[in-house]
């Protein structure tokens, strides 16, 4: 989808661009195609061996479909369209926090219970249509809303600080963002290190360090496979590296 090409603000500009201010108005598959068009003649410029319009408009499509319309009545909610894209545009973890704040906060830039459920709602259909939804708490975002308000005394409302403190603590409905990102992180991360069971060196991907034994180092394989060298238990705390780090 090269989605992971486009940045924010790119992002936040195209919808004000073609008017897409009213979150809750459903919009046609005609209306989506002209916004990705926008979107995508845009990365074309900047990434021209990459990026085929007619393709990348239609995959988008199908895709954004796929997790807001599987019934395909052929219209989609304009906050669907806007959380699905920016959650897999590029940028820093926070700040993706605070754009996805943005776009469901009232005129005061602040973000009521209801808001919150239809943000975490519509942020939960990526990983359900995947299959992962059970992995990351289930389809029920009740928990993490209440989480997030009794976490600031019951207040009616939050502010954006707010909202990136709790994130910070990945609350059920929203870990599979940050874990997103440490996996897209890690996907060509090298690490000056040998796993002490495949013997794997550099390790590549995720590298997991011992907290218990010294200089003990194990590769994602055998980390996810739960593989042991002989003396270290599974049950030891492990740390984890998404990106190469010095001694």
């Amino acid at each position: 989808l090269l989605v992971d090409l486009l940045d924010l603000n790119t992002t936040s500009e195209v919808f004000k661009q073609h008017k897409l201010s009213q979150n809750d108005q459903l919009i046609g598959v005609q209306d989506v195609i002209s916004c990705l068009t926008t979107i995508y003649s845009d990365l074309e410029e900047k990434h021209k061996d990459m990026v085929n319009v007619p393709l990348c408009v239609d995959m988008c499509l199908n895709w954004l479909l796929n997790v807001y319309d599987s019934g395909r009545t052929g219209k989609i909610r304009v906050q669907s369209l806007k959380i699905g894209l920016m959650s897999l545009s590029k940028g820093l973890l926070e700040e993706k926090y605070r754009y996805l704040f943005k776009e469901v906060a009232g005129p005061t830039e602040m973000c009521d219970q209801r808001q919150l459920g239809l943000l975490l709602h519509d942020a939960i259909q990526i990983p359900r249509q995947l299959g992962e939804v059970a992995a990351f708490g289930g389809s029920n975002i009740e928990p993490s809303v209440r989480s997030c308000f009794q976490q600031n005394n019951n207040k009616p409302e939050i502010t954006v600080k707010q909202f990136i403190d709790w994130m910070r603590l990945e609350p059920q409905s929203m870990v599979w963002l940050p874990v997103l990102h440490r996996v897209a992180a890690a996907e060509t991360a090298k690490h000056q290190a040998k796993c002490n069971i495949c013997k794997e060196c550099p390790i590549v991907g995720f590298r997991y360090r011992s907290l218990k034994h010294f200089n003990y180092d194990v590769c994602q394989s055998c980390f996810f496979s739960g593989r042991t060298a002989k003396g270290h238990k599974l049950h030891y705390p492990m740390v984890e590296y998404c990106i190469p780090v010095s001694t």
